[in-house]
């Protein structure tokens, strides 16, 4: 490649490529040779005679990143003639590597001389960096799905930790020749849900990551008795993180349109989240009240309640703050559910302390 037959400097009138030829330097970098160094002062501009030269520098994370390469034909450094300002990035030579160097004095008054060398400049820092931005969001894009996939991984192992426990103490127990066989029958019935309940769970989590849109297929129940079976078969869970759950007030009859699987998982989530807002224990109070055309239930805890900085943000997916396990992943299926039967969801602080989840579902019709 020679200078009149580069795309950079092949438009030049015959008078500007003797001025062009007079002001270039050739310089071999040998292999892994460093050709200019990020902060150094930018001397001028370079053109790849042949070879191969990375541009990389340093981002946020202290990491050294790639942002383009140049081969025969394409300059690079030429930031550093148009801004007088120190080099942002570093040049490396890839392989044996030759190079026409034009200090920045002569390149500047060879650019006042052509004006279509500086388009072809501008062209060429424009290209450079719609590269480096493509480049650029790739890595983070690929970073961020990294993150979620992490945060995702996290948010299934502590969800699953529950029902695992509860397994194992209960395998314990059934399999204790001292324990009575009432109490092996009420272990085995405890296996069997929470292992429905995994279950569950997975069916969910697909549903979330694969945007199912399949109906919910409701039947109506007394929503009353539902809620206490859920109680009494969560208290040994809830008791096992030094808490406890009560029912409050009286329970208001009534029948709501329910799939009892899937509204068994708000359940679980809105009250794992209280006991997690509990690290030393507290009490979780579950309240049942009926308006003219619903059932709202509310589930309150005595823990620090909902920090503003999320509170804007509650339902999303992913969404936590100050946890050291969960993701918002179980709030945002929460609403989804509740949503799919044609209920709400909201989320507040209580006057003295903790947070109050309520919900609401339409009652069926009679």
């Amino acid at each position: 490649m020679t200078l009149e037959t580069s795309k950079v400097f092949g438009q030049l009138k015959p008078d500007q490529l003797k001025i062009l030829r007079e002001i270039a330097q050739e310089r071999v970098f040998e292999m892994g040779r460093e050709i200019f160094k990020e902060g150094e002062a930018g001397d001028g501009v370079y053109l790849v005679k042949d070879g191969l030269v990375e541009i990389s520098g340093m981002l946020a994370d202290n990491a050294r990143h790639v942002f383009s390469e140049a081969g025969p034909g394409d300059i690079f450094g030429e930031m550093a003639v148009l801004e007088d300002k120190p080099r942002s990035a570093s040049a490396i030579a890839r392989k044996k590597t030759a190079v026409y160097f034009f200090a920045r004095e002569d390149m500047l008054k060879l650019v006042e001389l052509s004006p279509a060398l500086s388009l072809v400049f501008l062209r060429e820092i424009s290209h450079r960096l719609r590269e480096f931005n493509r480049q650029y969001l790739r890595e983070v894009i690929q970073t961020e799905r990294l993150a979620v996939i992490g945060r995702f991984a996290r948010s299934i192992v502590h969800d699953l930790k529950n029902p695992l426990n509860i397994i194992g103490l209960s395998a314990e127990l059934a399999g204790s020749d001292k324990a009575a066989p009432d109490s092996r029958q009420q272990a085995q019935v405890r296996i069997r849900k929470q292992v429905d309940r995994i279950s569950d769970m997975i069916g969910e989590i697909l549903d979330f990551t694969q945007g199912s849109q399949a109906q919910v297929v409701c039947a109506p129940a007394d929503y009353g008795q539902f809620v206490k079976n859920l109680i009494e078969e969560l208290g040994p869970e809830v008791a096992l993180k030094s808490a406890s759950i009560e029912l409050s007030g009286s329970v208001p009859e009534g029948k709501v349109l329910l799939d009892p699987k899937r509204l068994r998982r708000v359940f679980y989530n809105l009250i794992h989240n209280s006991t997690d807002a509990m690290p030393r224990g507290g009490k979780v109070s579950v309240r049942l009240q009926k308006n003219h055309n619903e059932l709202i239930t509310e589930i309150e805890d005595t823990g620090s309640g909902i920090a503003p900085e999320i509170e804007d943000q509650l339902f999303e997916a992913f969404a936590t703050h100050g946890k050291a396990h969960g993701t918002g992943l179980g709030l945002s299926i929460s609403k989804k559910i509740v949503e799919d039967h044609r209920g709400w969801i909201r989320a507040r602080n209580a006057p003295g302390g903790g947070a109050v989840f309520s919900f609401g579902l339409p009652l069926a019709k009679q």
